[in-house]
């Protein structure tokens, strides 16, 4: 019995023409954003199957798997309270400032953080541009004071509460003074 799944299966035979790398599905070429989801699909695969199986039998995968449900589960929870105003010094459940909706989005996870940005900031294993998933922290900072959070969605973007008369929505990130930060 196999520990893990081989992450990328080999192309099926008469799959794509001979010498290309492009993957294929009965004998299409799929293209490289759907073969992206094709990885991402096998790599969740593996990822959930770590989670059932336990500690035991893949002890690396098992936190992964741990990290890949929170981020899914934070975001969603935070995208729910798209529409909430934003308030000052407020963290929910119907109001929100910045750090107020990333704390109770965590807490609905049973994740305890710090109040402010700068203090979430703190607590955060720092992590880089290029590493960042979904679920992870944006920090917007000017120098070394943070003064903005939000919960990365994807594509650039992130669920935030972002200033006095707004609501909870999903934005593009404005600025590259960003440092990004996960929760583990």
């Amino acid at each position: 019995m196999s520990a893990t799944p081989p992450m990328h299966a080999p192309a099926p035979q008469g799959g794509a023409e001979e010498g290309s790398h492009t993957p294929s599905h009965q004998g299409r070429p799929i293209g490289a954003q759907r073969g992206r989801l094709i990885d991402r699909v096998g790599a969740t695969a593996v990822l959930t199957a770590a989670a059932v199986a336990g500690a035991g039998l893949t002890p690396g995968l098992t936190a992964q798997a741990e990290a890949a449900t929170l981020s899914g589960k934070v975001l969603r929870i935070a995208a729910a309270k798209k529409g909430a105003p934003y308030v000052y010094g407020a963290a929910g459940p119907s109001r929100f400032d910045c750090s107020g909706l990333v704390m109770w989005s965590y807490r609905k996870l049973g994740r305890k953080l710090p109040r402010t940005a700068q203090a979430q900031y703190n607590k955060a294993n720092h992590i880089a541009k290029s590493s960042r998933e979904p679920g992870d922290l944006v920090f917007f900072h000017q120098g070394t004071r943070v003064y903005h959070v939000g919960i990365y969605a994807g594509s650039g973007r992130i669920w935030h509460a972002p200033h006095s008369g707004a609501r909870v929505r999903l934005e593009k990130i404005w600025t590259k003074n960003v440092w990004y930060g996960r929760i583990g």
